[in-house]
């Protein structure tokens, strides 16, 4: 390590900037995620290698170390290396429910002059819609012009493209032009906004209450319905043919359906046929990755609205700028998040980082964006190392020349993409959490006492991540 890494590495901040990490937090993982879950997080205390962290219910800690827990970690390593760990305590919030309460009644006021549609009883807030998120701030290109403009002609012309399907990889902004369409016609129109996990949830909450007709009411009932990742429908069979049934009722009477997903209607797995089928008569377009100019664009306009909220923060060099626009390619929220990344560096250190400074600060965002690494894509290695078809890998079948390979790339899984634990579970044939959790601790406990075992690896995060040809397997 030379000089200037080994300076890097010892610039340790005195305390964790909670702030910049929850913005972070909010930037890495939407700002749905955020406002749902994340934003119940509070700090309390940092220890030597690990923080203390509050969530007001066990509901609510469960969730988040499920799904986000890995993220939120390698979040708060960015600011603080040597934290290895992260524990929750539970804090009831006393007042939570009148707090909620209270923000309900508000929200009831508020729907009274906007007319956005709300579920009473709920403390999940549906139409989270974010006053920031406007198509006047929506930065266009050649990879989402045509999600833009069809996004603009749904709210000149409502029921006309129905329903308008988005669809395209993370952090493309597909939540960012939902949530415009729905600032945009709330002002004439009963909008309810919501992610397919929260319509889950209240599905599930008004089945265990015996309530399904209110249910009923609330989403059948409004002119305008958003859903946002709809690929999270998948599998729930009950769930979806009441989906179905409340998409046939809107059609019917007229009103707006927007749908965003990861992928294209043809390609959602675990999705009944006739869904798909109507999810495809629409009007279907995508957002692609931005491409250069694009994100040029989208780096100046960051900076200026930092620079409006801070006008003597220290400014990011052309060097930098044409550093992170041509290295950080994934998506446009892997681009911000580098920008914010910068600017917490330079707060924290009362410095500006030098180009080779930056690298290290990105080094994660850098490899993520020079490597698709797909969990497809770490299987046919793993199966290609241990002489294996995916088949077999994939299968049911607990032989030891089966086991020790699947096992590897769930493990390489794990550490390798974002993925929750349920989500390799579903690419893994449908195998439970706890066995992902057990696959990845074997392979763990192996490391440790077998350097074999260290040694394959290495060699497969070397070509998964950087496709080195010289460990060609």
């Amino acid at each position: 390590m030379n000089n200037t890494n080994k300076n890097l590495e010892n610039l340790k901040p005195e305390n964790l900037d909670w702030n910049s990490i929850q913005s972070e937090m909010k930037n890495k993982l939407g700002i749905d995620i955020y406002e749902s879950w994340l934003k119940k997080i509070d700090f309390i205390e940092q220890f030597n290698n690990y923080i203390l962290l509050s969530v007001p219910t066990r509901f609510i800690r469960d969730w988040i170390t499920s799904r986000y827990l890995d993220q939120i970690l390698q979040i708060i390593r960015n600011y603080k290396k040597d934290i290895i760990r992260v524990e929750f305590k539970i804090i009831e919030r006393k007042n939570i429910i009148n707090d909620n309460h209270s923000e309900i009644e508000a929200g009831k006021i508020n729907n009274e002059k906007e007319n956005i549609s709300f579920i009473k009883d709920s403390y999940l807030l549906y139409n989270r819609i974010d006053p920031n998120k406007r198509f006047e701030n929506f930065i266009t290109g050649l990879s989402n012009k045509l999600a833009y403009e069809a996004s603009l002609k749904v709210t000149e012309n409502i029921s006309q493209y129905n329903p308008l399907y988005i669809y395209g990889g993370v952090g493309m902004g597909k939540t960012h032009l939902l949530n415009s369409i729905g600032i945009e016609l709330k002002k004439n129109n009963k909008v309810m906004f919501i992610s397919a996990e929260r319509f889950m949830y209240q599905f599930v909450k008004a089945i265990k209450a015996n309530d399904m007709v209110k249910f009923k009411e609330y989403f059948r009932n409004t002119d305008i319905l958003i859903i946002d990742d709809i690929q999270f429908m998948n599998g729930k069979e009950a769930m979806q043919e009441e989906f179905f049934h409340t998409f046939n009722a809107l059609l019917d009477k007229g009103s707006q359906i927007v749908l965003s997903a990861d992928r294209a209607p043809n390609k959602l797995s675990r999705i009944q046929e006739r869904i798909k089928s109507r999810f495809s008569g629409g009007l279907v377009v995508d957002i692609q990755k931005p491409d250069l100019e694009l994100r040029k664009k989208i780096i100046e306009s960051k900076i200026n609205q930092l620079n409006v909220l801070n006008p003597d923060q220290i400014k990011i060099s052309k060097e930098i700028k044409d550093f992170i626009s041509s290295e950080v390619t994934a998506s446009v929220r892997e681009l911000v998040g580098a920008i914010n990344r910068i600017i917490s560096f330079s707060r924290i250190y009362k410095k500006m980082p030098n180009l080779v400074e930056v690298k290290i600060v990105l080094k994660d965002l850098l490899n993520l964006s020079e490597n698709k690494v797909t969990i497809d894509l770490i299987q046919t290695l793993v199966c290609k190392f241990f002489k294996i078809s995916k088949n077999e890998m994939l299968s049911s079948r607990r032989s030891r020349y089966l086991v020790r390979p699947r096992q590897t790339a769930i493990y390489l899984t794990k550490i390798l993409t974002s993925k929750s634990l349920p989500e390799i579970g579903r690419e893994f044939s449908n195998r439970d959490h706890t066995t992902i959790i057990h696959s990845v601790k074997t392979i763990e406990r192996l490391k440790e006492k077998d350097p074999e075992v260290v040694d394959n690896i290495n060699k497969l995060k070397n070509q998964i991540l950087y496709n080195n040809k010289e460990n060609e397997i």
